[in-house]
């Protein structure tokens, strides 16, 4: 792994090796810690979050994300009937691009039809499966790592030279803040999402005694295979309003329309654990997805059994299918401009 200033980080001591790639390249884990004892686990393979854990009212600390205890174990999930992405950054484009194609320029590009004929999360080896660079660590108040990716031109079928860093930073108010920058050397379409399954009660649980709250009066209408008819849903009396709190549903796999850059969008609540998730984004869009599925193949962390309902995403994220809808926010990165995307999960304990 090629680690800029490497000596840099040989004094950190939650810096350890994590797995080797098929091709020998090697993996490492990264642990963020703040003074309140809240500690992040990351790794370079995906810039995957495998560990987040949260000190509780109680004294006790729970590990808050879905993840498995070894690399293999990551590489493997990508075989089951459905990945689940646990923890990782997801691109060249989040969500469904219809039909696998796009176009830019009036020039159509043709990628990977890897979910009934259309394109899910990058294809078939999007950027949760690469081994992506550390650029710096900073330690001490609100400490963070930077991870980056060189994303060559057609990688994918995806139009451009695309480099792309991520920042994680755990701040001393309890925070996992994610900052994302990108740059192209060709036009081309970009979503960035975070993939963590969050479970407040620990990641051995369920979800479904969780409430959620969403501050969002619309979502995407979709067709059978979960692509963007180009209309949205009005919520007022629809059973996912969540602007009053309630109770997470099963199965849920929908977009909502979300626009505030200085208020939250999202909450995750748990009264069994007295915890509190506040999700906070400058995206468009946050899709909700609960699952967590291994197909009784692949163990999770502590050798869990992960089940449809274990985990809860909260994706902050551009509009799925943007590129192929004139009304949807735009997703086209033009060469010589910079992608930025923030988004924060913030967590409380509640009295």
């Amino acid at each position: 792994m090629e680690i800029k200033h490497k000596s840099h980080f040989q004094n950190l001591s939650g810096y350890k090796l994590f797995g080797i790639m098929p091709d020998k390249e090697e993996i490492y884990s990264f642990e963020l810690t703040n003074k309140n004892g809240m500690k992040a686990q990351i790794i370079n393979y995906g810039a995957t979050v495998t560990s987040l854990q949260i000190p509780l009212s109680n004294g006790k600390i729970v590990d808050v994300v879905l993840g498995f205890d070894n690399l293999q174990a990551y590489l493997d999930s990508y075989n089951l009937p459905s990945a689940p992405y646990f923890g990782t950054t997801v691109g060249r484009y989040a969500g469904r691009i219809h039909n696998a194609s796009f176009k830019i320029n009036d020039k159509t590009f043709q990628l990977s039809p890897n979910n009934n004929g259309n394109t899910l999360h990058g294809g078939n080896f999007g950027f949760g499966r690469k081994a992506w660079n550390v650029t710096d660590i900073t330690s001490g108040e609100n400490p963070s790592i930077t991870f980056g990716l060189l994303s060559d031109d057609y990688d994918e079928n995806f139009p451009g030279e695309l480099h792309v860093y991520l920042t994680y930073t755990l701040t001393e108010k309890n925070e996992l803040k994610l900052e994302y920058k990108a740059t192209t050397t060709e036009d081309t379409v970009i979503n960035l999402t975070h993939h963590s399954y969050f479970n407040l009660n620990g990641h051995d649980s369920n979800v479904l005694d969780h409430e959620m709250f969403i501050k969002s009066a619309k979502m995407l209408e979709t067709d059978e295979n979960n692509i963007p008819t180009g209309n949205l849903i009005d919520l007022l009396n629809h059973d996912f309003d969540f602007r009053t709190p309630k109770k997470c549903p099963f199965p849920i796999d929908n977009s909502f329309v979300v626009n505030s850059k200085t208020e939250v969008i999202a909450k995750l609540i748990s009264a069994k654990s007295n915890l509190q998730m506040s999700v906070y984004t400058d995206q468009p869009s946050v899709h909700i997805y609960v699952g967590g599925n291994c197909f009784d193949t692949l163990k999770g962390k502590e050798n869990t059994a992960y089940h449809p309902s274990s985990g809860i995403c909260f994706e902050t994220q551009n509009f799925p299918d943007a590129p192929n809808h004139k009304r949807f926010p735009n997703s086209v990165l033009k060469k010589g401009e910079e992608y930025m995307q923030k988004t924060v999960y913030r967590f409380e304990n509640l009295n």
